[in-house]
C-alpha cells in the first residue's frame, strides 16, 4: 500500500474518532440542558417603596426520581389495602424530589429572614389559581403590617400528566415570574402527600429562612385575618419566635379512623397504634419559627404518615412539646347564634383569626367588608 493511501486512510479514522467525540460530548450536553437545566430570570422590582428588594427567581429541573421499594409488597395483608395505600407504602420513604420553582431569597437570604415577622406558608395546588389570585389581594398580600413584616409562600406538587402536567407547570411559572412566592417540587399533590409538602418545606426553610420569627401554615381555602394575627404575636409574652408556639384548633383522644371508605383511612400497615397525639387542625395553626425548627428535626427520624397535621402532633410528641388551643382559629368551621342570621355577617369574622372553607369570592369580599371603616358591630 502506498504511503498516500495509508496516510488518507490514518486521516480518515483522526476526522471519524473526532467527530464520534463531539457527537458523545453534545449529547452528554444536551441531557444535561434538558435534565438538570438553569434558568434564571431578572429581579423584581416592587413600586411599593415600603418593600424590601425581592432576589433574582430560579427555575431548577433535575430529572432525579425515587425509586419504588417494592419489599412494601411483603407486608401482611398488602394486596387487599386500596391502591392509594399501597402507592403510599410503596414510596413512604421519599424525602427527596426535584425543586422545579425555588425563590431562596424570599426572606432576604438565612441572615436576611430576621426581618420576617410572620411567613404565610399556603398548601396550594397547581390548578388552584383563582384561590391564589384572591388571597394575594387580601390576608396573604405582602406588607409591613403594624411595623412588621408579613411575607407570603405558596406551596405546590404536580399533577396530572401529560401535556396537562405541562400546562398547569407553566401556569405556577408564569405566576412565579410575577409575584416570586411559589415553591414548586415534582412530586404529585394529591392529600396523602401532604406531610411530604410539609417536609419539603421545613427543609426549605432550615436553609433560606431559618430566622423568621412565625409561621402561619395553612390551606388556601382559609379565611385568616393576619392584622389580628400579628397583633396577637406582637402581645405574646417573652416570645419572639425564639420560644415554643403551635396554636390553632386542638384536637385530642383520636385515633385512626380504620373505615376504608373514609379519606382519612389509615390502616393498621401504616400506624399500628389506635391513638394520636394531641394534634391542631391542618386547615391552619400558627407556631413559631423555634418549634418549626424542632419539628423538621423531629421529621428526620420519624416514618411519614399521610395525615399531616396528625404528623405534626407526632413531631411535637416526640419532642415533650405540646400544641394549644386559640379560640379565634376555627378550622372546623364557625358556629353562629341562630340559624336566622346571615352567617357571611362580617361582624362574625371581626375578631377571629382563621375559618377553614371560604370560596374565592367569598373570600375577597369579606376580607374588604371588615376592613371597610364604616362597619358597625354590635357587642
Amino acid at each position: 500500500m502506498s504511503r498516500f493511501l495509508r496516510r488518507k486512510i490514518l486521516r480518515g479514522k483522526t476526522f471519524l474518532l473526532v467527530g464520534t467525540l463531539l457527537m458523545v460530548i453534545y449529547l452528554y450536553e444536551y441531557s444535561l440542558d434538558h435534565n438538570a437545566v438553569h434558568l434564571k430570570v431578572g429581579v423584581r422590582r416592587d413600586v411599593n417603596q415600603n418593600e424590601p428588594p425581592t432576589t433574582e427567581t430560579t427555575y431548577a429541573f433535575s430529572w432525579t426520581q425515587c425509586r419504588q421499594n417494592m419489599s412494601a409488597a411483603n407486608i401482611t395483608n398488602f394486596t387487599s389495602l386500596p391502591d392509594n395505600i399501597q402507592n403510599f407504602l410503596y414510596y413512604r420513604h421519599c424525602r427527596h424530589f426535584p425543586m422545579l420553582l425555588d425563590n431562596s431569597g424570599k426572606c432576604r437570604g438565612p441572615n436576611g429572614s430576621s426581618e420576617v415577622f410572620l411567613l404565610l406558608v399556603i398548601k396550594s395546588s397547581p390548578m388552584n389559581y383563582e384561590r391564589r389570585e384572591v388571597l394575594r389581594k387580601t390576608w396573604a398580600k405582602e406588607r409591613l403590617q403594624n411595623g412588621a413584616w408579613i411575607r407570603r409562600i405558596f406551596l405546590s406538587g404536580t399533577v396530572e400528566a401529560g401535556f396537562e402536567k405541562e400546562r398547569l407547570n407553566k401556569l405556577l411559572e408564569l405566576e412565579h415570574r410575577e409575584y416570586n412566592d411559589i415553591l414548586q417540587w415534582d412530586f404529585d399533590d394529591s392529600f396523602f402527600n401532604l406531610t411530604l409538602k410539609q417536609i419539603l418545606f421545613l427543609q426549605w426553610m432550615e436553609k433560606n429562612c431559618p430566622q423568621a420569627h412565625f409561621l402561619l401554615n395553612g390551606d388556601d381555602d382559609v379565611f385568616a385575618n393576619t392584622d389580628n394575627m400579628v397583633e396577637y404575636l406582637q402581645n405574646l409574652q417573652d416570645n419572639n419566635g425564639n420560644k415554643h408556639l403551635f396554636t390553632g384548633h386542638l384536637i385530642n383522644n383520636v385515633g385512626p379512623i380504620r373505615y376504608s371508605w373514609s379519606k382519612y383511612f389509615i390502616p393498621v400497615q401504616v400506624h399500628q397504634s389506635d391513638t394520636y397525639p394531641a394534634y391542631c387542625g391542618g386547615g391552619g395553626f400558627l407556631l413559631s419559627g423555634f418549634t418549626a425548627k424542632v419539628i423538621y428535626n423531629m421529621s428526620q427520624s420519624i416514618t411519614i404518615l399521610p395525615i399531616d397535621d396528625v404528623y405534626m402532633g407526632i413531631c411535637l410528641a416526640k419532642a415533650g412539646l405540646r400544641p394549644e388551643s386559640h379560640m379565634g382559629v376555627k378550622t372546623a368551621g364557625h358556629s353562629f347564634p341562630s340559624s336566622r342570621v346571615d352567617s357571611y355577617d362580617p361582624c362574625f369574622y371581626k375578631d377571629i383569626i382563621l375559618v377553614h372553607r371560604f370560596l374565592p369570592d367569598q373570600m375577597y369580599l369579606m376580607w374588604h367588608r371588615i376592613h371597610d371603616p364604616n362597619l358597625i358591630c354590635g357587642v
